[in-house]
């Protein structure tokens, strides 16, 4: 049975599944039912329905005391100016006592950047890393990284979490063009 791809946009008109018209939405596609023809029970696999999304980022950084209140002083000033971070973290930099340093993505925008730099951030040279997103399941790290180390590439740094059915992961690359690589290389998995 030959298919034509159906384009769903939000003025789509409703149409016949199952024998009652449904009104399809990309939401809809995405959390339930899909009808396939030569497909397993007639299903779009998890792959299918949420690719990888792998993007460059600038990743910042800042200096911080190692005492109570440094970390939350930096963040305090980008959330006054409306900074809406995605990733931080913040840590000892054991190779400075009494120091540490705390990393942040994105900041957006001339006015992000004038807040951050003067809250002490600079956005980093030597960190080129990459966000990736998609459907949390076992494994999805490990397949990126493999991935990347079948290409050649170190990963230099590397932080992951899930939230529900999703996982965000930010890998630091040495270098600009191996971060470009490594982005292009996880969109094709």
């Amino acid at each position: 049975m030959a298919t034509s791809p159906v384009h769903i946009t939000p003025n789509s008109p409703a149409l016949p599944i199952f024998g009652r018209k449904t009104q399809l939405t990309t939401a809809s596609v995405r959390s339930t039912l899909a009808v396939v023809p030569n497909r397993p029970n007639n299903r779009l696999n998890e792959r299918e329905i949420m690719p990888f999304k792998a993007e460059r980022v600038d990743t910042w950084a800042a200096s911080i005391e190692d005492k109570p209140g440094s970390l939350a002083s930096k963040l305090s000033a980008l959330a006054s100016a409306g900074v809406n971070l995605e990733f931080v973290i913040g840590r000892r930099a054991p190779e400075k006592p009494a120091k540490g340093v705390v990393f942040v993505t994105p900041i957006k925008g001339s006015n992000g950047s004038r807040v951050a730099r003067q809250a002490g951030f600079e956005k980093t040279n030597s960190l080129h890393t990459i966000r990736i997103e998609g459907s949390d399941k076992a494994g999805q790290v490990a397949k990126i990284t493999q991935a990347l180390a079948d290409k050649g590439l170190n990963v230099r740094g590397l932080s992951a979490a899930a939230i529900g059915k999703t996982f965000v992961t930010h890998i630091a690359l040495d270098t600009a063009a191996n971060a470009t690589t490594a982005a292009r290389i996880i969109r094709a998995l």
